[in-house]
């Protein structure tokens, strides 16, 4: 049974009582509208048993029951327990049936009927209730619905009266409906949506359908409509006529059609429809979100408005031709993200300005796609996507992923008895959301297998709805779909997809690059790739953003909450921490990366010398004449130059030559000159202000440089040197500096009477495992790079000039019960003006995995908590995801570096540094000058806190800062759940020598800029 006396399925429309009010649009004016959300009461009982007898009755006294909020998700407010899972069903695989401990949630709220509904039909809408659920008025059994994600509507009519009504709703937790409900989600339950009610009149417009089709040349487009009436007296009606009004954005008149209706007999219901011609429509898209208003005046037969139903209109037409996807004749590429609709406080329950934060932020991110993943959206998002332009994959609440477990994913696809639950869901998701221009791909659902009741809800769609085309991942190359799609395709089998002619079809990554924790890695390949191949439609990232339930420690501390922290079982751990922003919408960097990889406007050089760059237009259908451009030339982040740069009218997808009118300067020695461009929004729009930047490119300029100077070893102050059985003592002017014989480590380190050290450098090969290392990492532990420890077996000490002393360490780096896994030397070369250079030669045994890193650790006094930098910034990036961290200076405090992934893990890493500053709030401390490029990262935890914490309130914050300076870490790729990184992004164990330089600072930025320019004398442990 999937419903009982509910309304059949239409579009998301109420009735207003005039045109004006209609246009508006806004709900809450209609006097035929009204909204039942609010504080309920409510009672929980653990299983149906437990239900209080005659509880629906307006006599029962309810009294003692609790207040709960609806939209709500009663597990967010102490009832039962929150449950993260992935596949597993929380319950035993045995359909139809559930579990007889199912919880249910028993609501009641008392409404009152205006008085100028007399004599209106009145109808119960509840939008979205988890999972099932039986319904009464004033006492009289209404109904039962099923299918979380979808409204459900009832005509109470017959059980209402003037005045005060009771209204009494029952909520199962588990119904025959979960099975097709086991997305990768939190279990909440509940009436997690808007319930209201609207008034009719008795004849009442109950559906709109509206299509919009183009003439071949794609200029004058004709407005399909498709209206269907209902008479829900006891009495024919005649006389009545409907007024059809197309409104534009200005609020001119487009046209207007009055029809009759014929006769309509009691309770029946007809249907009416009219092509009406629209000359040269603007037409809708992600880019050019432009909208129609249609209103639909119905009349009586003298004249007087019954009611303004309004629907709105995108002129724009989806075709599949040639393998490419066509909005409007034009191919387009979907940079697309899955969303789930998640709140960190709220559960399911997602307010309206939650849904402006996260579509402004994907509009700003040069996202211009979303996938309902998996299930049909609120409608007041889809409302969103078509005002502020988003293409939408919807999908239909349907996911059996949990019949994996018991080794036939399939079996509710083929099982004849389910086929008309099927069917339902997507009759309901297609029926409501038909008229969004948003809505540009249906999707049978997610992870369900595959089989003939996909075939019969495909069929079903298709004879409702031929202008969208269908989308299922499972069912592979199966005639079934319209768009072939894949999950997590590797960059090289996603080749072979682009270069194949032997399928007609788009080819779509439905879910790629997942974001789970720091990550997704290699997001340039995957565009380099897309833009080759035309068959190549795009694809949307796994997933918008984190499902972390937020907590406070008894502290107040703030955390995020996932699988396991509420004692849930079965549970996926923080499998559901894997979105491109934090709970509470702060974005990741990842989300940064993705923004530069997508971005419209891409610039390449020509030829730097004289300025000559070519612009690419990577929008589909706009020009460049809304962007702005400006640009910079800098010296080592110094600007010198500046100017705007006029756009030339690029046509989409063409590209044009420009030539930028710097003059190249006289190049300084040590220094670097960079061209940074800048596309940003000429005049405001709903999702930024003007000024806002869509893209940007940044060239080194072909500056022709003298050679550094040279510090010359002559010219420093002399060295004092004193050697004891157990250490070796070095003096200069101003600074001391102490190496332990015995460990090899440099134990104090001294600067005009500042200690600059708390443990010397050390050999550092462990990372904490980033969420996309998860495989990985278990080949590192077994090779024991998490519990490295050295044993030095040789130190040496020369001093080859009276001004220069050298410290030579050899030791072994092993983990217990394994075989010493690297042999490293560390040279230190101490000069009289108080630099250090520090070279590192890495031997690692054979078989070892991919590296996490390779290079040094130091801990500095936890004062110096200040950090600058020249290098890729201002976030954190990595070797394969840096494309959106541009070069420059930088400047922030320590702990401005950390990104408090939820679950602790790698973190903070800039990469291609040129030097770095850790210093006081004086800027006084150290200075390191990369030969020639370094990793560093600062923070006031270790990798191995990192490691072992499994939430940030498990950090407890060091009163030290640890400095790590990396000749390389490992990508970071997706392999949480799509593939690892591109094998040039690994950090092989091989044979490696880096080297980096150390000297003390006293005015951070302004020291670093020049001592970065000095080179000093090599001295090589092997010369005599």
């Amino acid at each position: 049974m999937l419903s009982r006396n509910r309304e059949p399925a239409h579009a998301t429309s109420i009735p207003y009582a005039d045109a004006a009010t209609a246009l508006a649009g806004e709900r809450s004016a209609s006097p035929y509208f009204k909204l039942l959300n609010g504080e309920w009461q409510f009672y929980y009982a653990n299983s149906p048993d437990a239900v209080p007898g005659g509880f629906q009755e307006e006599t029962y006294d309810a009294s003692s029951w609790v207040s709960l909020p609806v939209p709500s998700n009663w597990q967010m407010h102490g009832y039962g327990r929150p449950n993260y899972t992935n596949v597993a069903y929380p319950y035993p695989v045995d359909p139809p049936y559930v579990p007889d401990e199912n919880p249910v949630g028993l609501y009641r709220r008392s409404f009152a009927i205006p008085a100028a509904w007399k004599d209106r039909q009145v109808f119960l809408v509840f939008e979205g209730v988890d999972s099932a659920f039986y319904v009464w008025v004033n006492g009289h059994m209404v109904g039962y619905s099923q299918g979380s994600h979808l409204p459900s509507e009832f005509n109470i009519t017959p059980y209402i009266r003037q005045g005060e009504n009771l209204l009494v709703v029952q909520v199962y937790q588990w119904s025959d409906g979960s099975y097709l409900e086991d997305q990768d989600m939190w279990r909440l339950s509940g009436i997690f949506r808007d319930v209201y009610l609207f008034s009719t009149p008795g004849v009442h417009v109950r559906d709109i359908r509206v299509r919009t089709t183009f003439d071949t040349q794609y200029r004058d487009a004709t407005l399909c409509l498709n209206m269907t009436f209902r008479n829900y007296t006891q009495a024919d009606a005649a006389g009545h006529k409907v007024e059809a009004r197309l409104v534009d954005a200005t609020g001119r008149v487009v046209f207007t059609r009055s029809m009759e209706l014929p006769p309509l007999a009691a309770g029946a219901e007809i249907t009416l429809e009219s092509d009406e011609a629209v000359a040269q429509p603007r037409k809708w898209s992600a880019e050019d979100p432009a909208l129609y208003t249609l209103l639909l005046i119905l009349q009586d037969r003298d004249g007087k408005v019954l009611e303004v139903q309004r629907s709105r209109v995108g002129f724009r037409q989806v075709e599949i031709k040639s393998g490419r996807l066509l909005l409007n004749g034009t191919p387009i590429t979907i940079k697309g993200v899955n969303r789930h609709e998640f709140h960190p406080d709220l559960g399911h329950v997602v307010p309206l300005d939650w849904m402006h934060k996260d579509i402004v932020l994907m509009k700003q991110h040069n996202i211009n796609a979303v996938r309902t993943s998996h299930y049909t959206d609120d409608p007041r998002w889809l409302d969103l996507c078509d005002e502020y332009g988003l293409y939408v994959i919807d999908e239909a609440d349907l996911e059996a992923h949990g019949f994996a477990k018991v080794g036939n994913l399939s079996q509710l696809a083929c099982d004849p008895a389910w086929k008309d639950a099927f069917v339902d869901r997507a009759e309901r998701m297609v029926e409501r959301d038909k008229n969004h221009p948003s809505v540009i791909i249906w999707s049978l659902g997610n992870e369900s297998g595959y089989g003939p009741n996909h075939d019969a809800m495909a069929s079903w769609i298709r004879e409702a709805d031929p202008t969208r085309p269908i989308h299922y991942e499972q069912a592979g190359e199966a005639e079934v779909v319209d768009i072939v799609s894949v999950m997590y395709p590797t960059v090289s089998s996603l080749t072979i997809q682009g270069e194949r002619t032997d399928d007609p079809r788009p080819f779509f990554m439905c879910e790629y690059a997942h974001a789970m924790g720091n990550g997704p890695g290699n997001l340039k390949e995957y565009w380099e790739t897309i833009y080759k191949y035309p068959r190549l439609l795009g694809g949307c990232v796994w997933e918008w953003a984190d499902h972390g339930i937020r907590q406070r420690t008894p502290s107040g501390e703030e955390w995020f909450a996932y699988g396991g922290d509420f004692g849930d079982e079965p549970n996926d751990g923080n499998f559901c921490i894997d979105g491109l922003v934090f709970p509470d919408r702060v974005p990741h960097p990842g989300l940064l990366e993705y923004k530069k990889v997508i971005e419209p406007v891409q610039a390449e050089p020509v030829d730097l010398q004289s300025g000559t760059i070519r612009l690419r237009n990577r929008y589909d259908f706009l020009t460049l004449s809304h962007l702005e451009c400006s640009w910079t030339l800098s010296q080592d982040g110094r600007i010198l130059e500046e100017g705007r740069l006029p756009l030339p009218e690029v046509k989409p997808g063409g590209e044009s030559i420009v030539r930028i009118p710097y003059v190249l300067p006289a190049g300084q020695s040590g220094s670097e000159y960079w061209l940074n461009i800048s596309f940003t929004l000429a005049h405001g729009t709903r999702w930024a202000p003007r000024g806002h930047e869509v893209a940007w490119a940044q060239f080194q300029l072909p500056v022709a440089t003298p050679p550094r100077p040279r510090a010359q070893v002559a010219d420093m102050p002399s060295l004092f040197v004193q050697e004891t059985a157990d250490e070796i003592i070095l003096r200069g002017e101003e600074f001391r500096i102490h190496f332990d014989k015995h460990r090899g480590d440099m134990t104090t380190w001294e600067y005009q009477g500042l200690s600059l050290l708390g443990r010397g450098p050390r050999v550092n090969i462990w990372r904490a495992p980033t969420d996309n290392d998860v495989h990985m990492a278990r080949e590192w532990r077994k090779a024991g790079l998490d519990k490295l420890v050295p044993r030095v077996h040789n130190i040496e000490f020369r001093a080859p000039q009276p001004k220069v002393a050298q410290v030579r360490v050899d030791m072994a780096l092993a983990a217990y019960s394994i075989a010493p896994g690297f042999q490293a030397t560390l040279i230190y070369t101490v000069y009289g003006s108080g630099d250090v250079v520090i070279e590192s030669h890495i031997v690692p045994r054979e078989g070892l995995p991919p590296l996490p890193r390779l290079g040094l650790q130091m801990i500095l006094p936890g004062k110096y908590d200040r950090f600058a930098w020249y290098g890729r910034g201002p976030h954190d990036s990595y070797i394969d995801r840096k494309e959106s961290a541009r070069v420059g200076v930088y400047a922030g405090s320590v702990q401005d570096q950390y990104v408090p992934y939820i679950k602790p893990q790698e973190n903070g890493n800039k990469s291609d540094v040129r030097w770095a500053a850790v210093t006081d709030i004086l800027g006084m401390g150290l200075l390191v000058v990369g030969m020639p490029l370094i990793n560093v990262s600062v923070h006031h935890y270790t990798p191995e806190d990192f490691t072992k914490a499994k939430h940030t309130y498990e950090l407890a914050r060091r009163n030290e800062t640890i400095l790590n300076l990396d000749y390389q870490q490992g990508g970071l790729g997706s392999n949480s759940c799509g593939p690892g990184p591109l094998p040039q992004y690994l950090l092989d164990a091989k044979e490696t020598r880096f080297a980096v330089r150390l000297c003390p600072c006293t005015e951070a930025v302004q020291a670093a800029d020049r001592l970065s320019r000095l080179e000093l004398e090599s001295i090589s442990w092997d010369k005599p």
